[in-house]
């Protein structure tokens, strides 16, 4: 009797440790959020109702056209040169120009958006503001994003956009 009630309670034991360890989860997930992740989601918060939502327009964006075409195919408005994740960029190609994420200060990545008329472009960026491309801004389906890292982090702005016009001509 002591070998089939052994090896029966091990079964029940094991059974038991898979439910609690498989089952779901209750509560919502901020209310399982610690303490400093849910000042840093109150922070990002602060920041997005910060950001200037005041669109680009036509004569800025045309400019920033005009600018990358300039540039060698490849190069362009880079704004952050560091390792990993640099944000987002908009690179000259052989037939436009491309938004795309920038790696280690360098590397674009595949196209997030493409334009290959200088029309196009300046119609989609003269409607975009730093609110829009932050990424929190859901009407905007080309920067929209639910990840909390993604949103915000080192995104076009207008600052950057001028920075970019006012920086050292390509070589």
């Amino acid at each position: 009797m002591a070998a089939t009630l052994v090896p029966l309670l091990a079964l029940a034991v094991i059974a038991v440790v898979l439910f609690v360890a498989i089952r779901p989860r209750r509560g919502t997930a901020a209310e399982t959020l610690s303490e400093g992740e849910k000042n840093v989601r109150a922070y990002g918060l602060v920041l997005r109702d910060r950001l200037d939502r005041a669109l680009f327009g036509p004569a800025l964006a045309a400019q920033v056209w005009d600018r990358l075409m300039q540039s060698p195919i490849g190069e362009g408005l880079i704004h952050e040169f560091h390792r990993d994740f640099c944000g987002h960029g908009l690179i000259r190609t052989e037939t436009g120009v491309k938004l795309c994420d920038i790696q280690d200060g360098w590397h674009p990545g595949e196209a997030i958006a493409e334009w290959t008329s200088k029309e196009a472009f300046v119609a989609f960026f003269a409607e975009q503001s730093d609110f829009s491309c932050s990424g929190w801004d859901e009407a905007s389906p080309v920067f929209a994003t639910p990840d909390e890292w993604y949103r915000n982090n080192q995104r076009l702005t207008r600052e950057k956009l001028r920075r970019f016009l006012d920086g050292p001509m390509p070589a």
